[in-house]
């Protein structure tokens, strides 16, 4: 299958903003992005940040709030105009661009910060990949911070989940959207010099078992037992340990860098 285009995001992301599918789970996904950001963003005060897709925010709570406390201004972007609007809705005015990673509709050096979470792992190719992190580095001012997650196909689940026909893994209920191509630490790494960044920092992150974890959370959620919630949180947080393990490539669910653009 290839990429979807923006109207079978449109179509995704209605659907979940509407059923709020994986809430509890996606919870998590927000706390350990906002774990890692806390240690990542930079410290000097922060102009303009761009952030690449609106799916967190659209049906969940996202880091949009987060951000907009470490940013005077915080720029969304997301290919599709659905779930932008239903980002945004009950948030007050927000900045928001329906357009491709690919095509950036931005100013040579309008940012001071992009944050990346699970954006480009959604195209066809590894080339794709390689074309939007050139638009980010051209959308970033000289020493502009990416922060970027990608899927990790170190990790053997991810590496199989991959291998396999996407309409299999949906047909059975495994993944929910379409997922495309990505790149591990290292390549990741070469193309990011190539096209204009230094990597400072890298990382694996969220390391509980995916499949179960997200199996529980699932009941929890039509349990509605919010002590039972919160006990879930802090036991998947407690995963988050294994980032600093030799094993953590293999563990990692997302590869994880911290780069800085070149003059």
């Amino acid at each position: 299958m290839s990429a979807p285009n923006s109207g079978y995001w449109d179509r995704i992301g209605d659907e979940w903003s509407r059923t709020r599918r994986q809430a509890l789970w996606r919870l998590h996904g927000d706390a350990v992005n906002r774990a890692l950001l806390e240690r990542w963003l930079p410290e000097r005060p922060i102009r303009r940040l761009l952030k690449t897709d609106a799916f967190d925010e659209a049906v969940g709570v996202g880091l949009h709030g987060w951000l907009a406390e470490r940013a005077a201004r915080v720029h969304e972007l997301d290919l599709s105009p659905a779930t932008l609007a239903a980002a945004r809705r009950g948030r007050g005015a927000v900045l928001a661009t329906a357009a491709d990673c690919r095509r950036l509709p931005f100013s040579t050096g309008a940012f001071d910060v992009v944050v990346s979470l699970s954006t480009l792992d959604h195209f066809d190719s590894a080339a794709d990949i390689r074309t939007s992190l050139s638009e980010l580095r051209r959308v970033l001012r000289p020493d502009g911070v990416l922060l970027l997650t990608l899927d990790n196909p170190a990790n053997p689940v991810v590496a199989l989940r991959n291998a396999l026909p996407f309409p299999w893994l949906r047909r059975l209920g495994l993944v929910p959207y379409f997922v495309g191509q990505s790149l591990d630490r290292r390549a990741l790494g070469r193309v990011l010099g190539d096209v204009g960044f230094r990597v400072e920092e890298e990382a694996a992150v969220l390391h509980a078992p995916r499949v179960f974890a997200v199996a529980v959370a699932g009941l929890l959620d039509r349990l509605g037992m919010p002590a039972l919630e919160r006990s879930f949180l802090r036991l998947m947080m407690r995963f988050e340990v294994l980032g600093r393990w030799p094993t953590r490539e293999r563990t990692g669910y997302f590869v994880a860098v911290r780069a800085v653009a070149l003059a």
